[in-house]
């Protein structure tokens, strides 16, 4: 199969580093993550420090740009240009890399742009685990450590004798990222603060500083250059509009001797840097900032605690959970302030403010899982979402420093809204959350909501400012199943009118069915369905999918779906070719479509609920059988082990829930499908005071069949278990075997 070829290429360093995670793993659940996973083939995730949905991503850069380079780092290169404070774990879009600190010995080494001032490195010398990275820059003899809180990164560097140097360098950018603007003041002999604002995937971001060295600089060179924007059509003239500046700090170190940096950030301004750093790290003990993040990340990843003899598997889990947990990211200061989507200063009482929230893939299963990991965290990220509806005139798409960025399609803050409110979590204004779906769902100039409104479809032949992609059969999938997130909540509340709509519209995913292929297809503004048609095909008019893998994007209506393409023996057929239907050409594919087997593409999100369909017809022992191959080849304990992007966490929430067992296929439906069990012995620690429990009696990597379900001792009678007896602390015995068992649920 096409993914064995990248997740078998890490190589011997790639071993070693691996297997120093493990060695040093008993005992805590920090140790038992490899942050390496996923920093090569296509993961896009970094190595560094942060602390649980922690604002800071304290990392090292590479210093070359490319979609390789997304997280500032991939694990092929062997170099390093510097330490910046913030990263995007596992996107598709490069940006951030904000206050880059480089620690030098003169002569230092500088390269042409864009790789600057670095050093060569060895996977040899380098360590990381959860709030934990130290890598030696090889051509300056120094060790360099980093550990974080929330609002602050944590360095310090270990020199030998020498004259020494660190250099803080607001100009460099990668990828989408520009500065447009920045300022470095100095403080005193031990500190300095500033802010820099760039331009990106991140529009108008605005990011402020405050650091504190442990060691009194000898001397300052601070240097600035005009940053101008492009030459004018007309004029031929460029314009001023900001300035770069970048600052050498002089030491003269002795052997061994340490210094330490601490540099808290702020969305609002450097007063507020300076409150945060006040607040989160007022000494300079790196020892002790380490500990406590190691403590806080041992709480929030103890919350699932395995039992297994595989270390493999338990590094493996506990990374994954790590990753889910890397974002979304607080964005706002300790006393609350923070910098809204109408650029203006905020101030939230008795709540925090998140950002980074990758929603189209998110809300599949970080969200849910969020749920149970941290119901209060769930509460403030929906009042997030209501205050930029009420900012910015709409729910957030894909927002990052205050910026919406419009990545992606669907409306999926609504989902997310909606499995809080229908669980009880929180004490968000429900009125004002389901204003903000429904009117963020009727907004007709707007990615083709009102042509969706009026044709039932979005037609691929139309476009708007907004949706210059097309993926006009993704958005008409998308919106129906946002409709009927609304059309439930609606309902609960009691509001009939919106809830009777919003039912009717969440149909509308048969309208772009075609009986004459068995496909969702395109259509356009008369009706037609689009040809010439391949089901193969990656068109314009689906997004990073072809019509295979978007065809189960009816999360919320399966029934419905079998329905439509003649019952259950002719969705099986389907849903086996899904699997064992090849692509013709595998040179061909796009560099979303990976972790292949036949069509599905688990390297990206739309199949992830596919592999759970079968449930629906009775063939529960086909879930188990592909659950357990993803599991089992496509999440490895070494970098390239992510067979796609991360996406801020979705790739690996979905193992957090698969290898316990079950899968959120329809997120706002408070069902969880059954899967197959990894662990012999999992539990869940509930918010409610009260644990989950699931067993699985004679697991292995042979035995993955289940035989038999109980749930507090009495036979399981649906193919999933429920939100209500997750809460319950409920005890979920699987028997498992090494042949398919019989569907233990009546159809």
């Amino acid at each position: 199969m096409k993914y064995m070829k990248y997740l078998a290429c890490a190589g011997l360093l790639g071993i070693l580093s691996c297997a120093s995670q493990r060695d040093s793993a008993e005992g805590s659940y920090a140790k038992s993550v490899n942050p390496f996973i996923g920093t090569d083939f296509t993961g896009n995730t970094y190595p560094g420090a942060q602390s649980p949905f922690g604002m800071v991503q304290l990392s090292p850069d590479n210093g070359l740009p490319g979609w390789d380079r997304i997280s500032g780092y991939f694990y092929p290169d062997s170099t390093i240009s510097g330490f910046s404070h913030t990263h995007l774990s596992g996107t598709g879009a490069g940006d951030l890399y904000d206050i880059s600190f480089m620690p030098v010995t003169l002569p230092y080494h500088e390269a042409a742009a864009p790789l600057g001032i670095h050093s060569k490195f060895s996977h040899q010398n380098e360590q990381a685990h959860a709030g934990y990275y130290k890598v030696k820059l090889t051509d300056y003899n120094i060790d360099v450590e980093l550990t974080a809180t929330p609002r602050c990164g944590i360095q310090r560097y270990t020199f030998p004798k020498a004259q020494s140097a660190i250099f803080l360098d607001l100009k460099k950018a990668m990828n989408w990222d520009a500065t447009i603007d920045s300022y470095i003041e100095v403080v005193d002999s031990v500190t300095v603060r500033g802010y820099r604002f760039s331009e990106g995937w991140a529009r108008g971001q605005r990011v402020y500083f405050e650091t504190r060295f442990s060691k009194p600089f000898t001397a300052v060179h601070i240097d600035s250059s005009a940053i101008q924007s492009s030459v004018d059509s007309i004029t031929k003239t460029t314009k001023r509009i900001g300035t770069a500046f970048k600052a050498r700090f002089d030491f003269k170190t002795s052997t061994g001797e340490q210094v330490t940096l601490s540099t808290a950030l702020s969305g609002v301004s450097m007063d507020g840097a300076s409150k945060n750093l006040k607040a989160e790290v007022p000494t300079d003990d790196f020892d002790h900032y380490l500990k406590q993040v190691e403590n806080n990340w041992n709480k929030e990843l103890g919350k699932i605690a395995i039992r297994t003899a595989d270390k493999e598997a338990k590094v493996k889990f506990y990374t994954a959970l790590y990753h889910s947990m890397l974002a979304p990211t607080i964005f706002g200061d300790v006393d609350g302030a923070y910098f809204g989507a109408d650029r203006k200063i905020h101030q939230a009482e008795g709540w925090t403010n998140y950002s980074t929230f990758s929603l189209w893939d998110t809300y599949r299963a970080s969200h849910p899982l969020f749920t149970y990991l941290d119901p209060n965290r769930v509460n403030d990220m929906v009042k997030s979402f209501i205050t930029f509806y009420e900012q910015h005139g709409r729910l957030p798409v894909w927002n990052i420093y205050g910026s919406e960025t419009d990545m992606m399609i669907g409306n999926h803050a609504i989902p997310v809204i909606v499995d809080a409110y229908l669980k009880g979590i929180g004490d968000f204004d429900v009125n004002k959350a389901l204003e903000a779906c429904v009117t963020t769902a009727n907004i007709d100039n707007y990615r083709g909501i009102g042509l969706y409104k009026k044709l039932g479809y979005v037609p691929y032949d139309v476009v708007d400012k907004y949706n210059e992609e097309n993926w006009s059969l993704s958005r008409t999938l998308e919106y129906a199943f946002d409709d009927h997130c609304i059309a439930v909540m609606a309902d609960k509340m009691g509001n009939k009118a919106v809830a009777t709509t919003f039912f009717a519209r969440a149909k509308n995913y048969k309208n772009v069915y075609n009986p004459a292929t068995s496909f969702m297809q395109p259509r356009d503004s008369h009706g037609a369905f689009v040809t010439p048609f391949d089901p193969e095909e990656y068109s314009a008019h689906i997004c990073e999918s072809n019509a295979w893998q978007y065809f189960w994007s009816v999360q919320h209506d399966i029934p419905g779906l079998i329905n439509l393409v003649g019952g259950n023996e002719r969705f099986g057929q389907k849903l086996d070719s899904m699997f064992t239907f090849h692509p013709s050409d595998t040179s061909k594919l796009p560099i979303f479509s990976t972790g292949m087997i036949g069509q599905y593409a688990h390297g990206n999100e739309p199949s992830h609920h596919a592999i759970y369909l079968f449930n629906a017809i009775g063939q529960p022992w086909k879930t188990q059988q592909y659950a357990a191959e993803v599991m089992e080849k496509l999440y490895l304990n070494n970098p390239s082990g992510l067979s796609g992007n991360d996406d801020c966490g979705q790739m690996s929430a979905w193992y957090v829930f698969s290898a316990l067992g079950f899968y959120p296929v329809d997120p706002v439906s408070g069902r969880y499908e059954i899967g197959t069990p990894l662990f012999e012995h999992s539990e869940f620690k509930l918010a409610n005071g009260k644990k989950f429990t699931i067993k699985a009696d004679h697991v292995n990597k042979t035995n993955i069949y289940i035989q038999s379900v109980t749930l507090d001792g009495k036979p399981l009678e649906t193919s999933y278990i429920t939100h209500e007896q997750i809460m319950s602390g409920a005890t979920l015995v699987f028997q498992m075997g090494s042949k398919p068992g019989p569907a233990w649920y009546k159809k």
